[in-house]
């Protein structure tokens, strides 16, 4: 991919290409814009957090947490109000990030990737008597025909590099082609493919990682070695283009964290607080740490006005019990809270899928202030390679819009997103609200659920909630609004059938007295692997999945 020129570049801010990857006009300000790209492309420094809720910064309004660093960024970018994941958990959203993509489409609509099975297909579970409702069964790779944003930047001659994080794949046979270097990414710490989480704990030694270095000293903390490995990329690069994919450990479990951090906060600690387990506290603030280090590298190389720089999480706060602490003692207080919104990671509900964003675009969006309009995750792949100049191959299917020119203040892009989650069951969701075969569509204020095969005759089950008036999801209108109903329902079913999502029946040999079938044995799969029924039947198993 070679970077627009100028008359190529004015077109394609004011036309709309493949699929839904629209380029709206943006009018005077495309001028002010290309000028900027015509000394250098920007950099692109993207940040990912692993399960950080809405509310987890104190820029966001928690009076718990400390994120220093991060409210520092917050103080340079755009603070988006509204911002959602594709999927309240881990893969499916990564997925969306990397390939502009709904889950539904891709067909990734669980954490499964660290699966030793490979599924590239589309289809509904096997299901027991015991099971009310046939699920989807996720894929386990992102299949290698989709091409991501890093081989978007990489083709354009940006230097590219993966911190952290991968959890879309890992390679078996000599023919696979599913890990970061694989799908556009020259360099990556460290190799961990196959695990969605520092399995054991955050301190060396590290078991989880397939080479760990040499030079890793015992107590070290991940978050701290991955920032500084990237800081020291940024310096060694800073005379580059590069994109960095620093996608960090923090905050999913294991629940361990620096045992002095641990104190600090345990002294501040409040009861009558939603957030106020101090130990995820302490998770929180090493991931700070790392931010700050990134920025650090970043203001210190010289290249801050011209490095672009997003902060993300993946899915929702955990807002339960962690079960298992290290060290112990902290079992029986909730991770976090997500309040004002109802329910966490892995629920259909706001606190599943709406998060934190800050963009960071210097002498391009405005500093310090917040925006509310609608964002989803895959409007990354688009928005991102339309701020440094660039478009997507020609011809490229993609769901996300380019966003730029909301970013700029001129209007919204979206009216509308969805989210397909075709998992869970009632047993999950008594512990994660929320957590069941269900679709929403978010179209303005308004947002419908689709509970699939949830009522007692089979059909479908919906709740209707306006955001605005109540953003906590307490009242269901839909005895009130039965046109709006069946008018988001229409658009859900068309979502349905444009991405060929793998939609949630009924079980025709359900019975509710049975009980489960005991699983037969499969062979070893990698290390901390679940099923799907071990992610969503046992909490300690949920607290891995993603």
């Amino acid at each position: 991919m070679k970077p627009a020129n100028r008359r190529d570049f004015l077109k394609l801010i004011s036309a709309s290409v493949a699929g839904a990857a629209v380029f709206p006009r943006l009018g005077k300000s495309a001028e002010a814009v290309f000028q900027g790209l015509e000394k250098q492309r920007p950099n692109v420094l993207f940040i990912l957090a692993d399960d950080l809720g809405w509310m987890d910064l104190k820029c966001q309004g928690s009076t718990f947490y400390e994120t220093p660093n991060l409210d520092r960024l917050a103080e340079r970018s755009l603070r988006l109000t509204q911002a959602y994941a594709a999927n309240p958990l881990c893969s499916p959203t990564r997925s969306s990030i990397q390939t502009g993509l709904y889950p539904a489409r891709t067909g990734v609509t669980l954490p499964a990737c660290h699966l030793a099975e490979v599924r590239l297909e589309k289809r509904l579970m096997r299901a027991d008597p015991h099971q009310r409702v046939i699920a989807a069964e996720s894929l386990t790779r992102l299949k290698m025909e989709y091409r991501t944003l890093a081989q978007e930047f990489h083709d354009a001659d940006y230097v590219t590099a993966h911190f952290g994080k991968w959890h879309l794949g890992f390679n078996e046979a000599q023919t696979d082609r599913y890990e970061p270097k694989d799908r556009g990414f020259d360099f990556e710490f460290p190799h961990a493919p196959n695990v969605p989480s520092p399995v054991g704990s955050y301190f060396a030694p590290w078991k989880f990682i397939k080479a760990p270095p040499s030079d890793m000293q015992p107590g070290e903390h991940i978050e701290d070695r991955m920032s500084t490995e990237a800081a020291k990329f940024i310096r060694g690069h800073k005379d580059k283009t590069f994109y960095i994919n620093y996608c960090a450990y923090s905050v999913h479990a294991p629940w361990n964290a620096k045992l002095d951090y641990i104190e600090y906060f345990k002294a501040k600690a409040d009861a009558q607080n939603p957030q106020h387990n101090p130990l995820y506290a302490a998770m929180i603030k090493s991931l700070d740490e790392g931010v700050g280090r990134l920025l650090a590298a970043v203001d210190e190389s010289g290249i801050a006005e011209r490095t672009i720089i997003v902060f993300f999480s993946d899915n929702g706060g955990y807002a339960y019990l962690p079960k298992k602490t290290d060290p112990a003692g902290y079992e029986n207080i909730p991770a976090t809270s997500n309040l004002p919104l109802r329910s966490g990671k892995a629920s259909i509900y706001e606190g599943g899928t709406r998060e934190p964003c800050l963009v960071c675009w210097p002498g391009k969006t405005k500093a310090g202030v917040t925006s509310d309009i609608l964002f989803q995750s895959l409007d990354f792949y688009p928005t991102l390679l339309a701020m440094c100049g660039l478009s997507p191959r020609a011809g490229l299917k993609l769901d996300g819009v380019n966003q730029m020119s909301a970013l700029l203040g001129q209007g919204a892009v979206r009216d509308r997103i969805f989210c397909h989650f075709p998992h869970g069951t009632h047993q999950a969701a008594e512990h994660m609200p929320g957590l069941l075969p269900s679709t929403y569509v978010r179209k303005g204020d308004w947002k419908l659920i689709r509970f699939y095969a949830d009522n007692d005759d089979g059909s479908d089950r919906f709740e209707l909630y306006n955001l605005q008036a109540d953003l906590g999801e307490t009242k269901n209108l839909t005895a009130e609004k039965p046109e709006l109903v069946r008018e988001l329902n229409e658009l859900i079913s068309s979502f349905l059938k444009d991405t060929e999502a793998v939609v949630p029946q009924l079980n025709p040999h359900y019975n509710p007295n049975a009980k489960p079938a005991s699983q037969p044995r499969k062979r070893r799969a990698p290390q901390n692997s679940v099923t799907w029924r071990q992610q969503f039947d046992g909490a300690s198993e949920a607290e891995l999945g993603g």
